[in-house]
């Protein structure tokens, strides 16, 4: 069976099983757990003290609580993607077996919170590392070939790669061979031409 939420795929196994977990809490405990998991989502930050007191009465324990989270964050991640309205994501859920005085809460609190999910996702998506320096340097190295010396250049090549999150420059550096450099740098002519003609169009 298909799911919006889903992205009209099937839902995941371990969604399944999850959902089965979180039908042992009782309904406010359920919409607190889901004002834990929102307020996580939007903050990047998640009070687990909380939600072990919340889940206490169910007897979740370490990994039941991880795994409920992982599945509430899928839900309302996956369903702000799709752009699913809170009614036919409670409908879904129901279809899945999640009781309706569960689904309510969540939902009613997902209905609330879609637009700044979006916009968060809006925020996250297309975020691309980027370089701000290139250095490189031949090496020369000396290789003994039937009693003859020769001498084989490599290419060595450090970028400072910068972290789009976090703003921080890490080096990556290699090496290569002469020939695969030449092979290296035609296809970044090319990628170069490609980036010009989507630039222009």
């Amino acid at each position: 069976m298909k799911f919006r939420f889903c992205g009209d795929l099937d839902c995941p196994d371990w969604v399944l099983a999850e959902i089965n977990i979180l039908s042992k809490l009782t309904s406010v405990k359920m919409r607190l757990l889901c004002a834990q998991v929102i307020s996580s989502i939007l903050t990047a930050n998640i009070d687990y003290e909380k939600v072990a007191k919340i889940t206490a009465d169910a007897k979740f324990d370490i990994g039941d609580i991880k795994a409920s989270i992982a599945a509430l964050c899928f839900i309302i991640r996956s369903a702000a993607k799709c752009d699913v309205d809170s009614d036919t994501l409670s409908n879904e859920l129901q279809q899945l077996g999640l009781p309706k005085e569960h689904s309510t809460p969540l939902c009613k609190l997902y209905g609330d919170n879609v637009t700044k999910f979006q916009e968060q996702l809006r925020k996250q998506s297309l975020r691309i590392s980027h370089m701000n320096s290139v250095q490189w340097r031949v090496d020369y190295v000396i290789s003994s070939k039937s009693l003859k010396t020769v001498n084989k250049p490599n290419v060595q090549i450090c970028l400072k790669v910068v972290n789009p999150d976090t703003g921080n420059a890490k080096p990556v550096v290699f090496n290569m061979s002469a020939e695969k450099f030449r092979v290296f740098l035609n296809e970044l002519k090319q990628v170069d031409i490609i980036m010009d003609n989507l630039n222009s169009s």
